[in-house]
């Protein structure tokens, strides 16, 4: 399978919320290359700022140093499909950009968004064709 991680699972990896080891599972499957994981570079951004406030800016380059060597598959470039996706979901539903840009892309790809944030997501998974991994239940 394919998934495409939001900001909030790797964030909840990190500080061993619950849902890490959802999030451990699937980047073990990557490692060994049973599943494909993907990130787009605006999560990664998101992750990066996190890291720099939790942790400082030493451990955040040391995050993104260890993300680019791993078998996580940076997203860098957005497809004019993606764009105009992008569009639709920002003007049908109250979603910050990187979410925007996450679903727009797991939209136009088939890849299932690995993620926590049932607020600002929930309503896509409830009214797009897009497959979900939910790391952790609904609050």
């Amino acid at each position: 399978m394919d998934y495409l991680l939001d900001a909030c699972a790797l964030i909840a990896f990190f500080n061993e919320e619950a849902g890490a080891d959802v999030v451990a599972d699937l980047l073990a499957q990557a490692g060994n290359g049973t599943d494909r994981v993907f990130i787009t570079s605006i999560q990664v951004l998101e992750v990066f700022y996190d890291r720099i406030y939790v942790k400082g800016r030493d451990y955040a380059n040391t995050f993104l140093e260890n993300l680019y060597s791993s078998s996580v598959i940076v997203l860098h470039e957005v497809s004019l499909d993606v764009i105009r996706e992008a569009g639709r979901f920002k003007t049908s539903y109250s979603m910050s950009l990187g979410d925007t840009l996450l679903a727009a892309t797991a939209h136009c790809t088939g890849y299932t968004i690995v993620s926590c944030d049932h607020v600002e997501l929930g309503p896509v998974e409830r009214q797009e064709n897009i497959p979900f991994l939910w790391i952790r239940p609904q609050f």
